[in-house]
């Protein structure tokens, strides 16, 4: 990934803030313990600690809550480079499970690839660090539509 900071410029001084608050708001990202931790231009990471019940039934993370995570990184990401009067809903996504992800510390990390004008294009990874050593456990590709003039609260 890594697509160089200086290829995006966002559209609102104030995204950072205005990210959080979003984040903030969504009960998903709550109800699963998740943190914004990251919040750069065209840039977000999201940190999810391991729990017993966000497992399946083999003990690893559900598939489900990994794609949860990575979604919203990935989202945040457009979002940060977004006019302050838009928001955004995702279009559509493919994800690949790499590696179980048992024990340790969820970081999903969400980069832009091409804003467009209505669709953009973000990839994003989900590392699992635990004892030191850091393992990609799922790459994700998504597609996002920007809603222009439609504030990001509830309606």
């Amino acid at each position: 990934m890594n697509v160089p900071a200086e290829c995006f410029q966002p559209q609102d001084p104030g995204f950072a803030a205005r990210v959080r608050a979003s984040f903030s708001r969504q009960r998903a990202m709550q109800l699963i313990g998740a943190a914004l931790t990251t919040v750069e231009a065209g840039c977000c990471e999201i940190e999810l600690p391991w729990r017993e019940d966000l497992t399946q039934q083999k003990g690893y993370v559900h598939g489900g809550i990994i794609g949860m995570i990575a979604d919203s990184a990935c989202g945040y990401a457009a979002y940060s480079l977004m006019p302050a009067s838009a928001s955004l809903v995702t279009v559509e996504y493919k994800i690949n499970i790499t590696a179980p992800a048992r024990q340790g510390l969820l970081v999903a990390r969400g980069e832009v690839v091409k804003l467009g004008r209505t669709l953009s294009i973000t990839n994003g990874e989900v590392y699992l660090r635990h004892e030191g050593r850091s393992v990609l456990v799922a790459a994700l590709q998504q597609t996002l539509m920007m809603l222009p003039d439609t504030p990001d609260t509830p309606e």
